[in-house]
């Protein structure tokens, strides 16, 4: 039996959101996506995924994003009338997740629903009345959920567990490259030696939204002179930069390339770069400090030696394994003397660290798909499930 699942998307121009609907897809389910738009839809070229638009919600905008909310609601009955019957809702992030409850109202109340949440808004974790009203929404309406997915146990163990006020198990589902071609699985990255003369050059792909980072960036590679080069690739958040493309444009030796297509163009674009940069000062101490970002599991994945911050969940997968360089912190200052000292022979035993790593610390591949669809099939009373994956831990307020 086929598991229909209805998936509640935050932002229809979000790659992971394309991402999360191939890996159902390829475990065996069938998927429609009911979302707001930001941008560019991700998924316009699935033709066989039904795509239904909720309205248009915007990049720092909390107010105009609740309003999009409680307009999506009023004609929720109306849009989602004509798909097929879900067996499970995914709510992505906290303003679907309010849809939800209301969604399953619709078709049947008996629907099982998801929570997932790859990030850890700052609203969340505000002490003051936003605060309070952002954890009491997400209790309220979390209250309906059976599961909560997200991609770092440092969110459970900092945010969930003591803060959430949520009791639900959880399903840690990493940032890990959808990769379903055999030869993926199999073949380690050579390292890249640089040619002759030629700047290292370090990669900033995905999302782009730290200001801090552009800006040592920036700094660093001036001060360096030809012998770095900066590569940022994929979707800046415009809102959180005075001037982003002018910046860029400006800064010596800084490119900006534009999106990319995930996983198809990553080979490509790693390929291009010797670093990842794994640093992230966007909402810093905080879910800067937890998440563990697309980046480091592509740029592993295809052989680009991670640059992160000490201290952080990222940092720590990167000591962990000893595959990349770690930064007390990550000034212009500290960057120069990292690079000023790194040879051909420091990089080469850098890469090779990476190549040795099993590939399937990088990888979702199809068995992972399949685990994943039997786990949510495993929340309906009415469907069977051959297999589960295995629960890390229980959201306990």
């Amino acid at each position: 039996m086929t598991l229909n699942v209805l998936y509640l998307a935050h932002d229809l121009a979000d790659a992971a959101i394309r991402r999360r609907v191939l890996t159902l897809k390829a475990g065996g389910a069938s998927v429609t996506v009911a979302g707001f738009e930001r941008g560019a839809n991700v998924l316009s070229d699935e033709r066989d995924v039904p795509t239904i638009v909720l309205g248009r919600t915007a990049d720092a905008r909390f107010a105009q994003r609740i309003g999009a909310v409680v307009a999506a609601r009023m004609v929720l009955k109306r849009k989602l009338s004509g798909i097929t019957r879900p067996d499970v809702i995914i709510a992505r992030n906290l303003e679907t997740l309010a849809l939800a409850g209301h969604a399953t109202s619709l078709f049947d109340r008996n629907i099982p629903v998801v929570y997932e949440c790859l990030d850890i808004h700052r609203l969340l974790l505000d002490e003051g009345i936003k605060g309070r009203l952002m954890r009491q929404a997400q209790r309220f309406f979390g209250n309906r959920a059976s599961l909560l997915i997200t991609s770092s146990p440092a969110f459970v163990e900092n945010f969930f567990k003591p803060r959430s006020g949520l009791d639900l198990p959880v399903l840690l589902l990493e940032n890990k490259v959808l990769a379903l071609e055999p030869e993926l699985l199999r073949a380690p990255v050579a390292p890249r030696p640089r040619k002759e003369g030629a700047p290292w050059r370090i990669g900033w792909f995905g999302a782009i939204r730290c200001r801090k980072s552009l800006d040592s960036l920036i700094d660093f590679a001036a001060r360096m002179d030809g012998k770095v080069e900066i590569v940022l690739r994929g979707r800046p958040a415009y809102s959180e930069f005075d001037d982003f493309d002018a910046k860029v444009s400006a800064a010596p030796h800084v490119e900006f390339h534009g999106a990319y297509r995930n996983p198809e163009d990553l080979a490509a674009i790693y390929g291009d770069v010797h670093f990842t940069w794994a640093i992230d000062f966007f909402e810093e101490g905080l879910n800067s400090n937890w998440l563990l970002p697309n980046r480091l599991y592509e740029g592993g994945l295809h052989g680009a030696v991670p640059i992160a911050l000490s201290g952080t969940e990222t940092g720590r997968f990167v000591e962990k394994r000893d595959i990349g360089v770690t930064l007390d912190n990550a000034t212009p200052e500290t960057l120069e003397a990292l690079f000023e000292g790194m040879t051909e022979a420091r990089y080469a035993d850098l890469a090779s660290r990476i190549s040795i790593i099993e590939r399937n610390q990088w990888i979702t591949g199809q068995a992972e798909c399949q685990a994943l669809v039997s786990r949510l099939a495993a929340l309906h009373p009415n469907l069977s499930s051959p297999a589960d994956m295995p629960v890390v831990s229980t959201v306990q307020s």
